[in-house]
């Protein structure tokens, strides 16, 4: 079979809150084995975050979000998709494209930490007096004059 460029893919697996603490490393495999039928490479993949949903899913009203990032053939996609519509342990899954990256950013990604730039430490000057929205000038006054004389809608008639 021909094997066609990989890309870098981002997917975000919803699985049942439950079933996943129940057995972690089950979860885990089936999202693996999932991938790896389509041939994919995991660069890596962390619990993202439990949460109550927004409507039931299969009666489930929690769920844990599994963010995955993988390489792979962009036409076994389809692959990955029809395989978690047929697994029972997966409800939902987004696999997005993604930009190449180094594995330092892929890994802060999955850690949740910040880049570097955006958790640079403040200064004593940044801290209180630059970090705050300036204060908006105070609304000008308008003056509403009518002129003696008539009435201008009938000017603006003819």
């Amino acid at each position: 079979m021909e094997t066609g460029t990989k890309r870098l893919y981002e997917g975000m697996f919803l699985v049942d809150s439950a079933q996943a603490a129940a057995d972690w490393e089950g979860t885990l495999s089936v999202i693996n084995t999932i991938l790896q039928r389509a041939d994919a490479e995991v660069v890596s993949m962390r619990k993202w975050q439990e949460r109550k949903l927004t409507y039931d899913i299969d009666h489930k009203s929690r769920g844990t979000y599994i963010l995955c990032y993988f390489n792979v053939d962009g036409r076994r996609i389809s692959g990955i998709e029809k395989d978690v519509l047929l697994s029972e342990k997966v409800m939902r899954a987004l696999i997005l494209t993604t930009e190449k990256r180094p594995a330092e950013m892929i890994e802060r990604d999955i850690t949740g930490e910040p880049a570097p730039s955006l958790d640079a430490p403040e200064s004593a000057e940044t801290s209180e007096g630059a970090r705050r929205a300036p204060t908006p000038a105070p609304a000008a006054e308008v003056d509403t004059a009518v002129e003696d004389g008539g009435d201008n809608t009938d000017e603006a008639a003819e």
